[in-house]
């Protein structure tokens, strides 16, 4: 890694910030523990009631668990950056946020892909979705996910990792692929060949989801119980897939092309995005809009309730 490893990069993302960093602190702090709490709260209940272990609400689960990963790759070192001083991470504490950044993002439009397969086969060929979506295929389709973001993502960290750097300044509050790209010395070409390659391959699954969206709607139309499991169900995977979508794009052009003398808390606000939003809303969504989900949830909370005030 021509001799990175030493080295200790600055985050110039909270210069500007510093005056209100007990209030940056206690916002990102409550944002991060509310974050954790929606996602483990669905993912108990779906854990817990053995009516909800259906393909749909494991593949839920699933992409609960990755915003967990998505937002405890950036919150712990905010928080810390909020109080500490001085703001800087090891090269090799970058290459693992960055590792664990980008693994969430491929992990979240890979399980979005798999979640809009299982909803097509629910609706448009329901009558073979019990023999087509079996365990065993449920088990293939979480292992393909996770292997194939493992890939995506240990061949971008390791075309980055072999590059010599010879600036060591970073103008995030968190390490980003391309920011530390931008630090090389030396030729970038295969990065951002790769870059691209990445980008194709995850249009293309946002390409395969919104057709599989067209037979979804038409199937929706024909049939009111098609209707109904559409507004349940594919409604909020395809709210999901429009934020989290918009919110990383927004990023990568803003990363590019964006910056200049913005506001310093905007510019933080505006790059953390696509961390801070899919992960606490994904949970919410489905939540509010699943009636199995949400029946469950109620009842576990008043059921703990009368618990506590009935007398011992």
């Amino acid at each position: 890694m021509h001799n990175n490893s030493e080295m200790v990069l600055v985050l110039q993302g909270l210069n500007d910030s510093l005056t209100n960093r007990q209030i940056y602190f206690a916002f990102a702090l409550t944002s991060y523990l509310f974050t954790i709490f929606v996602n483990l709260t669905l993912i108990i209940t779906v854990c817990l009631e053995k009516s909800l272990h259906e393909p749909i609400y494991i593949f839920l689960c699933n992409l609960c668990f990755n915003g967990i990963c998505g937002a405890s790759s950036f919150y712990p070192k905010l928080l810390h950056d909020l109080l500490a001083d001085s703001h800087v991470i090891t090269y090799t504490g970058c290459l693992v946020q960055i590792f664990v950044v980008y693994f969430y993002v491929f992990c979240e439009f890979t399980s979005l892909t798999v979640m809009a397969y299982d909803r097509y086969l629910a609706i448009c060929r329901p009558l073979q979705y019990q023999t087509l979506m079996t365990v065993q295929r449920v088990v293939q389709l979480l292992l393909l996910t996770w292997s194939f973001t493992l890939l995506e993502t240990v061949v971008g960290i390791t075309l980055t990792a072999s590059l010599p750097l010879c600036r060591h300044h970073v103008a995030k509050i968190f390490c980003t692929n391309w920011e530390v790209v931008k630090l090389s010395c030396s030729n970038t070409t295969i990065n951002n060949i790769y870059g691209f390659v990445l980008m194709f391959s995850h249009v293309s699954q946002t390409v395969l989801i919104l057709v599989s969206y067209t037979h979804l709607v038409r199937a929706s139309l024909r049939l009111r119980s098609n209707r109904k499991k559409f507004v349940q169900t594919c409604l909020p995977h395809l709210i999901t897939l429009l934020v989290f979508t918009s919110t990383l794009v927004f990023d990568a052009m803003y990363s590019r092309y964006g910056g200049g003398r913005t506001l310093q808390a905007l510019q933080n606000a505006l790059a953390a995005e696509f961390l801070v939003v899919p992960p606490l809303i994904n949970p919410i969504i489905y939540g509010i809009n699943l009636h199995q989900i949400r029946s469950r949830i109620v009842h576990n909370f008043t059921h703990n309730q009368k618990i506590q005030n009935s007398p011992s």
